[in-house]
């Protein structure tokens, strides 16, 4: 274990919990069928197939007998067995049988076994269990996982663990659980009354409540001035097109399985659109362009809609309903290089303005089936590169990772907690173009085929949204929140001075309100810290008669007294047109 790097220790470690975890959820129920427990990253899980479903209330049970196991000090042994071996020691187990199939032939079948427990397994794991620490574990979380992942196979109880090397870092990765989880976009979503979904009237669905609206309106305007400010134009599209559509691009022979059923009109098929991409083509049609028209920089909010399996939805972050922060770019391959520095130079600047510092890219080169001319891909993954290195970006090569149709750059962002997350990506696509047949008139007087650059900055505002809320915990800058201001009038004696800070402050586009609830003024200051309200203003008989208001800010106990109105104006304003936190 010594020649084992930090990361593979880990990964041994947690592999070889696996197996003990496995031993102590059969000591309970010795007529459960055991698929696969692979370790992942921060952790292990086990898929079993009970007699009935693992609840939290099992995990201190598990936990106890996985303990006495590892204080055992068991050997855990490797075995090279005949596949004939192999299926006699497995004949009631299903799963494994099924696995057994799997394993190509002239490749070893190899058992790992600790104390009753056998597994079908290729290692590495830990030579006893005195190597693994019992107070350096913990049982996570239990979902259900369809067998190999195909909804159509039956769903397995998947239970999650986590182990470390000593307790120290087991406790740091909890309570990083913990925040995270206090950061969910869903709990906090609902206790700011910023969105809703409904199971009863359609899965995936989101339901922007006028708080949640409010962000959003921000956002998009943000998003439409900094396009225009950057060359582009805006493109406002249909939501549905005729079966042509999609049959031209591609979509229907390739991604149908995720598009919605087509509705019936003028008997032909139409289909809810899944991307917006063929639209944007369908504009360049419309008229015949010189190459003295290009570059073409075009972006569209688009809402499009896609048929996610019912098992990966999840609150904001996976969706059938969203709209696409997407942009088409249409060009020569002269202005190939120029134009893909500046999208991703526009895309950090972006990302930049919404709070996030750390970025990496990843970039996807051409995989073995491709369409395209070989020169066009390499230049293509040259001017790619070239961006990454002129915004002196860390990234990784994913060698033959693109897409059949062109190369690309995504762009993964880290939040608050650490944790990345794939915003932009910038796509090249030498395939629409041939499909529809689109040209450009060249300089030599000929027609050419122009490149198409697919870009989205933020991914879908629904998405980047929920990305928000756990990055900020709610509580957004003053440019970004729903609620800039809450003024809070000491008595009802001073509620005319508080509607008149209100209404000045609603004079310079500031989102702001009063608090005339019959309340405590204490009560009133809690509840606008609950709903993560960037300022709070208290005025009393000193502030009417000074024209000053006293000032909180969110997260902050202490209180700025008498400030000059417009003194606080100044301050919210520059808060608000640099998009600086508090």
């Amino acid at each position: 274990m010594s020649k084992i790097d930090k990361f593979e220790k880990l990964a041994v470690i947690r592999h070889s919990m696996s197996h003990v975890m496995a031993s102590a959820v059969l000591e309970m129920f010795p007529e459960a069928q055991i698929a696969i427990g692979p370790a992942i990253e921060n952790g292990f899980y086990y898929d079993f197939d009970l007699p009935r479903p693992l609840t939290e209330d099992d995990f201190p049970e598990i936990e106890k007998r996985m303990r006495r196991i590892i204080a055992e000090n068991l050997p855990i042994t490797k075995q090279v067995v005949s596949r004939s071996k192999a299926a006699e020691v497995f004949k009631d187990q299903i799963y494994k049988l099924e696995l057994l199939e799997a394993i190509p032939e002239g490749e070893d079948v190899s058992f790992y076994t600790v104390g009753g427990f056998t597994d079908l397994c290729k290692g590495p794991h830990v030579e006893s269990t005195k190597e693994l620490n019992p107070d350096s574990f913990a049982l996570l979380s239990v979902a259900g996982a369809y067998w190999r992942g195909n909804e159509k196979n039956k769903m397995l109880t998947r239970l999650y663990a986590t182990a470390w090397t000593n307790p120290k870092d087991l406790k740091d990765y909890l309570n990083h659980l913990k925040e995270i989880s206090e950061r969910d976009h869903r709990k906090i979503g609902k206790e700011l009354d910023l969105f809703s979904l409904h199971e009863e009237a359609g899965p995936g669905l989101v339901y922007w409540h006028p708080m949640g609206a409010r962000i959003r309106n921000e956002i998009e305007t943000f998003w439409r001035k900094e396009h225009y400010k950057n060359g582009y134009e805006l493109l406002y599209t249909p939501h549905v097109g005729k079966s042509w559509l999609w049959e031209t691009s591609g979509h229907l022979g390739f991604y149908k399985d995720s598009m919605y059923h087509p509705i019936e009109m003028d008997k032909a098929d139409y289909y809810v659109k899944p991307m917006n991409c063929p639209f944007a083509i369908m504009v360049y049609s419309s008229s015949k362009h010189s190459y003295k028209e290009l570059p073409f920089r075009w972006a569209e909010l688009g809402t499009v809609y896609r048929y996610e399996k019912a098992g990966s939805l999840h609150g904001l972050m996976r969706v059938r309903g969203f709209t696409q922060d997407d942009a088409h770019l249409f060009c020569t391959p002269e202005q190939m290089e120029d134009e893909i520095k500046e999208v991703l130079r526009f895309s950090i600047y972006m990302l930049k303005n919404f709070g996030f510092t750390e970025f990496k890219a990843y970039l996807s080169t051409r995989p073995e089936k491709s369409v395209g001319d070989v020169k066009l891909w390499n230049s293509a993954e040259e001017s790619l590169k070239k961006a990454i290195l002129s915004e002196g970006l860390e990234y990784e090569v994913d060698e033959g990772g693109g897409a059949f149709y062109g190369p690309k750059i995504d762009i993964k962002v880290k939040d608050a907690t650490d944790r990345e997350w794939q915003l932009s990506t910038i796509q090249f696509d030498f395939n629409m173009p041939e499909r529809f047949g689109i040209t450009y008139m060249d300089a030599d007087g000929t027609e050419k085929r122009p490149l198409m650059i697919h870009r989205a900055l933020l991914g879908s505002i629904e998405r980047f949204f929920g990305v928000l809320i756990e990055h900020y915990k709610g509580a957004f800058p003053p440019w970004l929140a729903s609620e800039q201001v809450k003024v809070i009038p000491v008595i009802d004696k001073f509620n005319d001075y508080a509607k008149k800070v209100v209404a000045d402050l609603k004079k310079n586009d500031i989102r702001a309100s009063v608090d005339l609830r019959d309340d405590r003024m204490n009560a009133k200051i809690r509840d606008a810290q609950t709903h993560k309200i960037p300022y709070t203003l208290v005025v009393g008989e000193k502030e009417e008669q000074s024209g000053t208001v006293s000032v909180r800010y969110f997260g902050k106990k202490e209180m700025k007294y008498a400030v000059p109105f417009d003194e606080f104006l100044k301050e919210i304003k520059h808060k608000i047109e640099t998009h600086e936190a508090l």
